[in-house]
């Protein structure tokens, strides 16, 4: 086996070291390793032997197998990382070739929707983890690590520690989410972590809630593509339906830049339909 496929190799080693040195969280690291261990077993030999043009090659056949764009841009912050922090190759851009990130709109569901799917879930605590999930605008990876102490039902706010990017926010808190919260706690009566799962100190899985949301809106009926991450998009294009501004959305939804926030412009059907056509100004005549 070469040497940069085994865990306690001296690259995967550094690549470690230099992951932390920068914060990354634990998961994103996790995903890093996965991606140079899939490049290392796809050659069957040893990073360090790698040329810049199997290195392309090798993104040409993921692009061509049809993996997503997010996977291949995780795999390049993690090729770059490595041979270039790692390794000090330095390869460029024309080396570690990042695809254009495809334009498309996500999905959102109606309200109706959403609570026509939820109608579906009987077990109390995956219920009460996807309504939280929308009625906040959560990343389930942010419900799903949410402690007690999170829930502010004074201020009604949630507190999200370390979200994306390693940056702590507030949302809001639904006062319906809200009973749903307290008559879970009185049944579970979790300490520390709101959700935790089978294993002491460690939350739930995603796959499982994924599962679950899936077979409750196969169930519901519901044939729009979605996935939990759905319920975000639709949080916030609710909230635009309802007239909150997009800086306000933007520090709700905790993105960086109101440029990914703008997006839900084009998602909201009641903001489109607001729009007059200029065929219908009132002086034309057809």
């Amino acid at each position: 086996m070469p040497q940069d496929l085994q865990t306690h190799s001296p690259h995967l080693q550094k690549m470690k070291f230099e992951m932390e040195l920068r914060g990354l969280p634990p998961q994103t690291q996790k995903l890093y390793l996965s991606h140079l261990r899939l490049l290392g077993k796809h050659f069957n030999k040893s990073a360090p032997e790698l040329s810049p043009n199997e290195l392309k090659f090798y993104l040409h056949y993921r692009i061509k197998s049809g993996i997503s764009y997010s996977n291949i841009n995780i795999s390049c912050n993690a090729f770059k990382l490595f041979f270039n922090k790692v390794l000090h190759f330095n390869w460029s851009d024309d080396v570690i070739v990042r695809p254009k990130r495809p334009k498309k709109l996500p999905y959102a569901f109606s309200q109706d929707e959403i609570l026509t799917i939820l109608d579906q879930v009987s077990n109390l605590k995956h219920k009460t983890i996807l309504l939280t999930t929308y009625s906040s605008g959560l990343r389930i990876s942010e419900t799903l690590n949410l402690r007690v102490s999170d829930i502010d039902s004074q201020s009604m706010f949630i507190r999200v520690n370390e979200g994306k990017g390693s940056k702590d926010r507030l949302t809001v808190l639904s006062l319906e989410n809200l009973k749903l919260l307290r008559l879970y706690w009185k049944l579970y009566r979790p300490t520390d972590l709101l959700f935790p799962g089978p294993i002491e100190g460690k939350p739930l899985a995603t796959r499982n809630i994924q599962h679950v949301f899936q077979m409750a809106k196969l169930n519901a009926g519901i044939t729009k593509p979605g996935s939990v991450h759905t319920l975000r998009h639709s949080f916030a294009t609710h909230l635009l339906e309802n007239h909150a501004d997009l800086r306000t959305i933007q520090m709700l939804m905790g993105h960086s830049d109101i440029s990914t926030t703008s997006k839900y412009i084009h998602l909201s059907t009641a903001h489109i339909a607001s729009v007059r056509s200029p065929l219908d100004r009132g002086d034309f005549h057809a």
